[in-house]
């Protein structure tokens, strides 16, 4: 016995093989129903999951503006369901494919509105998600109430969980609070809907009623991925989550039953340019008018990732990444106050003044980019 036991503790420990992620075919676009879609892939193998399932939004009857016309509403096949139990089972049966095929430590994003949001919400905890926050998306220009019966619905919920209470999920916190001017991200987000150029359109009509924001999509990514990971959206509609993976660097898995959204959503992706790899890279150190986030800009396309900023006499450039940070070719970063005040030797900066852009009249401030998106957000 003393032998063995002596034995035992010489022995070299042996080295436990890690099961790595099974490989699967990414970027492209799945032609299945949801639930068949992710039934068909292998356990552990996407990264983070983005779900805009049906809203089961029970529309009764036509829905009319004040002059007459007719509001493009969800009245679509896919969105109807016979009873809430029929809409229940639904949403237990994808949440459960969806859960068996996250990585161990993996997220799920889920968005909803009043209409099904509580009801995925309480489906998500009994299939064993743990909840990490509920964010509320406020819309910066919401759909009024054309009836005047009730309070205009300006916003919708996400859940975003992982897979258990123990999860060693991505949360990039440096990133968030850099996208946000140095502030905490808090978990209500002012964003506006899908409007103008983004709203895609097919035979002159609206191509999805409920297509979301890619700045919507571009602020979760960013907070809850790293480049390279696999995300799945199962309700793929029109691309919005390919096309923001795609600028991003992450890989992306669609799926889709309806024909016609694969045929636009290869179409968008294909036209969606990646970044550059330099422009990628993210921050790994530490009123009257409405607050406007550099971040804000860079979500809503009113200045791009890796577009170069300047000082007025032109001493000083930086290169703008995608949580809003700058980068020097010197190797100096910060955000659009902190950079500057370093450039200068000075304890503080107005970014909005001391950065500019070329514009077709000369360098413009960036503070001319903030205007911009006030007037278009806050009417």
């Amino acid at each position: 016995m003393a032998t063995t036991a002596r034995a035992a503790k010489t022995a070299k420990p042996r080295k436990i093989a890690r099961k790595s992620a099974p490989k699967i075919e990414v970027d492209r676009v799945i032609e299945n129903d949801c639930i068949a879609g992710m039934a068909a892939l292998p356990d552990g193998c996407v990264d983070m999951i983005f779900a805009d399932p049906p809203y089961n939004l029970q529309l009764g009857g036509d829905l009319l503006r004040p002059e007459g016309g007719m509001v493009d509403a969800v009245d679509d096949d896919w969105d109807k369901f016979d009873s809430f139990g029929a809409y229940d089972g639904f949403t237990r049966a994808w949440l459960k494919e969806a859960r068996r095929i996250l990585k161990p430590d993996g997220t799920l994003w889920v968005i909803g509105s009043y209409h099904n949001i509580f009801r995925v919400g309480t489906a998500l905890q009994d299939e064993g998600y743990w909840i990490l926050n509920d964010i509320v998306w406020r819309k910066a220009n919401p759909m009024p109430n054309f009836r005047g019966t009730r309070f205009t619905n300006a916003h919708e919920t996400m859940i975003w969980a992982s897979k258990s209470e123990k999860a060693k999920y991505t949360f990039n916190y440096k990133t968030m609070k850099t996208l946000n001017d140095e502030l905490q991200m808090r978990s209500d987000w002012l964003i506006p809907i899908c409007g103008g150029g983004e709203r895609l359109k097919d035979h002159g009509k609206k191509a999805h009623p409920t297509q979301k924001p890619e700045a919507l999509l571009y602020r979760v990514m960013l907070a809850s991925t790293k480049p390279g990971d696999i995300v799945l959206d199962p309700f793929f509609g029109t691309g919005t989550t390919g096309a923001v993976a795609r600028r991003l660097g992450r890989k992306w898995l669609g799926i889709e039953r309806e024909k016609r959204y694969c045929r636009i959503a290869r179409e968008r992706i294909a036209d969606a340019l990646p970044l550059d790899e330099s422009s990628l890279q993210i921050m790994r150190s530490n009123a009257a008018q409405p607050k406007v986030p550099f971040g804000s800009l860079l979500e809503t396309g009113l200045i791009e990732p890796g577009a170069v900023l300047m000082d007025v006499k032109r001493r000083w450039k930086a290169t703008v990444r995608i949580d809003g940070s700058l980068t020097t070719k010197a190797g100096k970063e910060g955000s659009i106050h902190k950079l500057g005040a370093l450039l200068q030797g000075a304890p503080s900066c107005n970014g909005w003044t001391f950065w500019h852009f070329e514009g077709e009249d000369g360098l413009q401030p960036i503070d001319k980019l903030r205007e911009q998106y006030r007037l278009a957000h806050f009417p």
